[in-house]
């Protein structure tokens, strides 16, 4: 009897091994598809940058809270522009809208605009992604590029870790700029709050 339980047991680790594994494996997938997909669409998002730049005429004067941020559509997705953070080596697309899908090839814009100075943009903790977010610290720069191509530079005031689902808080306080992600549990969240760099 002894013998049986025994057998029920190591095969009952087994499944639980392999399970374990299988999940690993499949997490491994996600973040490569990830990356590969952020690194061929970055071209894109410079090669959009420049058309539109050299196909804009004079911009029409709007107050920043009517302005709207310009999206372009590419690969039948609609983005941003760009962010760059050189202390983890990034530099990623960002989609205009999010969705479980979007995440899952770039970060996203969760709320707010640059006009407004309250934007906020989420991506998973994929290492090549937000992975790496906490080893950010006080002063490190962050540079987001919109789609006219004008750069808007940050540095970091604070690196935060929030409950899982504390939106208000993530997205309340007098920072211009923030980025966020979950931590590997998916029990908090880590967000980083930039101030805008004078320029």
């Amino acid at each position: 009897m002894k013998a049986k339980f025994g057998l029920i047991f190591i095969a009952l680790g087994l499944a639980l091994l392999l399970g374990s594994l299988g999940l690993f494996l499949y997490n491994e997938k996600l973040q490569n598809d990830a990356a590969k997909a952020s690194e061929e669409l970055m071209p894109q998002i410079v090669d959009a940058i420049k058309i539109r730049q050299e196909e804009t005429e004079e911009p029409e004067i709007v107050a920043p809270d009517e302005k709207k941020m310009t999206v372009i559509e590419i690969d039948g997705s609609d983005y941003l522009g760009f962010v760059g953070i050189p202390a983890i080596g990034i530099e990623l697309p960002v989609m205009a809208d999010w969705d479980y899908e979007k995440l899952k090839t770039a970060p996203c814009r969760y709320s707010g605009s640059v006009y407004t100075e309250d934007l906020v943009i989420m991506a998973h903790n994929y290492k090549k992604h937000f992975g790496r977010l906490s080893q950010l610290v006080n002063g490190d720069q962050i540079t987001f590029t919109d789609m006219d191509g004008k750069t808007y530079r940050y540095k970091v005031a604070s690196v935060e870790m929030l409950p899982e689902y504390a939106v208000e808080e993530m997205t309340s306080g007098d920072f211009e700029f923030t980025l966020f992600t979950c931590t590997y549990t998916g029990e908090s969240r880590v967000a980083v709050r930039c101030d805008r760099i004078s320029e």
